[in-house]
């Protein structure tokens, strides 16, 4: 019978249960053999050579304050042509704003469990109870590959532990006979028919079945061409296992960069523009110091290291690293709400500080987060000043803040500031005499009965209402000594119909949703 994961007399604590759990501590662990996977007729399963399959069984118990991983060893043989893991565990009731049990799952081959190591073979959450894993396929969430003989390890993620405690069962079933073809991926190309140096509109955050979305990958694809986007990035949670089949959905018409969504315990980040099959690793916390390091293994590659949804109210999804790591920061995910709010204001507090101090400042970014129906791709989405439409170029127009966010396609937005016989645009500096007149114009449509806010280090100095249409232009003055830097947002009345007022400090948002939202032009002093 299989023993409590802690034993009986003395329990181990959080060091010592990843201890044992790493170096294979069968016995603590509730490592049993079960036998013999049976047919539907109760005979044992066999290969075509006649070897039966075998299940492995591992059971425990873990405590409130349990690790964030647990590592489960289990042996395979010579001869294994695929893994397959089924497990579940018990949802004990707990009282009124408890959290209770809830558990992740993943897998590591032979080569180990190491942070950033090579052994990382799927991870699905706590999106699938099954999963398997063979040289020429594997459930979606998961790499196919070679299944070689050594101790692999099933990886537990006790997201949320009840007061009660968390038992857990994971079998384990050992498949034999012929390895099979290898799988052959087809990553898409990094470059798709663009027209040179343009505005070009894509959705850096979206899900499939690889992850815990319900959209196929094809789905995906046909959603972010019916929303008129140009292109995409393939950001599921914890997995590379999509990378391989986007290249047939791919095409002159869309560009899909790859990446992932790095969901750890103390917040989630997308690593934007991927080297096919690079994976990044999510096991660590803020207090662990590992992320400055994965930030550059992502830089490295030319790839974003962008934190998604800072201020999400969930559990482990608030932004806990810094941004002094970061490439952009994601302020408008999915329909807007009161933490979209929350992550402009922070950001736009950023913009400030880092001008003031003369250091680089952090560029927007907007996203669908799109995981299924009715959730739509495209809504929001980043435009992007791009040299042309490939993966380096999109990625450098996000990169220098080249970019605003729109709501949908229908909204269409040009944003400048004029002055001394110069002009620059979004993301670029305006360099002008300091009391030199500068006119900022933001031509808009798309937003009927829209109001339009202009925003500077100061805060809000220019307020306009767009007509019944949605279409219209807002020019105002100011000058270099007055504002270090203007950005634009185009927000929609609020649910009363009115446009709002920054002022209001009731209940309610003093603002209508957002529609259309701009990285700042930087004003700077002629020396």
């Amino acid at each position: 019978m299989a023993q409590d994961v802690h034993g009986e007399k003395e329990p181990l604590g959080r060091r010592g249960l990843l201890a044992a759990g790493a170096a294979g501590a069968a016995g603590a662990l509730g490592l049993a053999a079960a036998g013999p996977a049976r047919a539907a007729d109760g005979t044992a399963e066999r290969a075509a050579d006649g070897t039966p399959d075998r299940t492995v069984t591992l059971t425990g118990r873990l405590p409130t304050g349990a690790p964030d991983f647990v590592y489960l060893p289990f042996d395979v043989p010579a001869g294994v042509r695929e893994i397959a893991v089924g497990y579940r565990y018990d949802k004990p009731t707990v009282p009124p704003g408890t959290p209770g049990n809830s558990c992740d799952i993943g897998l590591f081959d032979e080569r180990g469990t190491d942070l950033g190591g090579r052994g990382f073979r799927g991870w699905s959450g706590g999106f699938r109870t099954e999963f398997a894993v063979s040289r020429e396929q594997a459930t979606p969430g998961y790499l196919p590959g070679p299944v070689r003989p050594g101790r692999w390890h099933v990886v537990l993620g006790p997201y949320q532990v009840a007061p009660q405690g968390l038992e857990y069962r994971v079998d384990v079933t050992l498949r034999f006979g012929a390895p099979g073809a290898d799988f052959t991926p087809s990553y898409p190309a990094e470059r798709a028919r663009g027209r040179g140096r343009a505005w070009y509109r894509g959705d850096c955050h979206l899900h499939t079945v690889h992850s815990d979305g319900r959209r196929l990958p094809a789905e995906v694809a046909a959603g972010a061409r019916a929303a008129g986007l140009d292109f995409i990035v393939s950001t599921d949670h914890n997995t590379t296992s999509a990378h391989g089949v986007w290249g047939p959905l791919a095409g002159p018409d869309l560009l899909v960069v790859l990446g992932e969504e790095v969901t750890t315990r103390n917040g989630h980040w997308l690593a934007l523009g991927l080297r096919p099959g690079q994976f990044v690793d999510w096991r660590y916390r803020s207090r662990d110091e590992a992320f400055p390091r994965l930030a550059r293994q992502v830089r490295r590659q030319g790839g974003l290291v962008v934190p998604a949804h800072p201020f999400c109210p969930y559990v482990a999804c608030q932004w806990k690293f810094g941004y002094e790591d970061a490439d952009a920061v994601e302020v408008w995910n999915g329909p807007w709400t009161y933490d979209d709010e929350s992550a402009v204001d922070g950001w736009d507090a950023g913009l400030a500080t880092a001008l003031r101090h003369g250091r680089s400042w952090l560029p927007a970014v907007g996203n669908s987060d799109a995981h299924s129906a009715p959730q739509v791709i495209g809504s929001p989405h980043t435009v992007v000043l791009a040299e042309d439409l490939t993966r380096d170029d999109v990625l450098d127009g996000i990169r220098s803040g080249r970019s605003w966010l729109a709501e949908s396609a229908s909204v269409q937005l040009e944003f400048t500031a004029t002055g001394h016989g110069r002009q620059a645009g979004i993301g670029e500096e305006l360099t002008v005499p300091a009391d030199a007149p500068v006119d900022v114009r933001l031509a808009v449509s798309g937003v009927p009965n829209g109001t339009v806010r202009f925003l500077t280090d100061e805060g809000q100095l220019h307020q306009e209402s767009l007509p019944a249409d949605g279409t219209g232009a807002v020019v105002w003055r100011t000058t270099a000594s007055l504002a270090a830097f203007v950005r634009a947002e185009v927000r929609h009345p609020r649910a009363d119909g009115t446009p709002g007022k920054g002022n209001s400090m009731g209940p309610d948002l003093p603002w209508g949703p957002m529609a259309a939202l701009t990285n700042p032009i930087v004003l700077r002093v002629e020396e």
